[in-house]
């Protein structure tokens, strides 16, 4: 009995340790589990972290050599696109081929001139230009021209600028662009001294008279001006109203557009003409204007 009794008790022992043992290794095998999944997690985790940094790094790479190699373009005086010469910063030397549209002035051997290529436009203030060659800048011609990208009430220019015409160069007129449909929207300025229509607007009040009364354009932008000086006049399209300008350096008093503005009325509905200029806001230059 006491030898059985010890046969149980030594099996009963064996099992137990036995059970112990199997215990053990299943929890250490879920513990090296465990671990070699952290592991593995930490790995992949890093790789892509990793591949994110090479990434980032990459494109700010791309757009460091991008913005210096239009910085260098620019210092070298090389030709720049529309695209390089919009990306170039304010107060910058750029240098563009471009073709002139219409002569705003010529004083003291200083020109200013709108121009435009097919991809984008460009305002050239106070170019160096003798009076004989400010005969020779007619539409079409293409001309290269180095100068100081300038910004002035939201106007982007040429400022400061010298030019030379390209021999042999193609000949380019602009066809408007009608921008009718983004008055008032952010992508106007996208279009800034191009050349541009709007159509279907109608005439309002630019202001009043000395007796009081409405009137449909004025003599510089508050009235104080007499005939020969700059137009000023509003026209409203989807319930908003606009500024436009009559430049009278580009359109003086004999122009048949400077003679049309004196003969609008108010509630007119007309279509226009002219060089999308900005100043604090669309302050488009108007070469013409027709009565519905």
């Amino acid at each position: 009995m006491k030898k059985m009794l010890a046969l149980v008790l030594t099996l009963s022992l064996t099992a137990a340790l036995a059970g112990c043992s199997a215990s053990g290794q299943t929890e250490t095998t879920t513990a090296a589990t465990v671990a070699e999944t952290e592991s593995v997690s930490e790995a992949v985790s890093t790789q892509a972290e990793e591949t994110t940094s090479a990434e980032a790094a990459s494109t700010g790479e791309a757009s460091t050599e991008a913005q210096t190699e239009t910085g260098t373009k620019a210092a070298s005086g090389e030709v720049m696109s529309y695209e390089e010469y919009m990306a170039a910063e304010l107060d910058s030397q750029v240098t563009v081929e471009t073709y002139v549209q219409a002569k705003q002035s010529w004083w003291e051997d200083k020109a200013t001139v709108y121009t435009q290529d097919r991809d984008g436009a460009y305002f050239v203030y106070n170019m160096a230009c003798s009076e004989e060659d400010y005969e020779k800048l007619t539409p079409g011609t293409k001309i290269r021209v180095t100068g100081y990208k300038a910004e002035w009430s939201g106007e982007v220019e040429i400022m400061d600028s010298t030019f030379e015409f390209v021999e042999g160069g193609d000949t380019y007129e602009a066809e408007p662009v009608d921008v009718t449909e983004l008055l008032g929207t952010d992508e106007l300025i996208e279009h800034q001294n191009q050349l541009v229509t709007f159509t279907g607007l109608t005439v309002e009040a630019a202001g009043q008279d000395d007796d009081g009364n409405d009137v449909a354009f004025l003599y510089n932008w508050d009235g104080s001006g007499t005939d020969g000086d700059d137009l000023y006049f509003k026209a409203s399209y989807n319930g908003e109203s606009y500024t436009f300008t009559i430049e009278s350096y580009l359109c003086d008093n004999t122009t048949d557009v400077y003679a049309a503005v004196k003969n609008l009325k108010i509630g007119d509905t007309i279509d226009m003409e002219g060089f999308l200029y900005w100043y604090e806001g669309v302050n488009p230059h108007i070469t013409s204007v027709t009565v519905k």
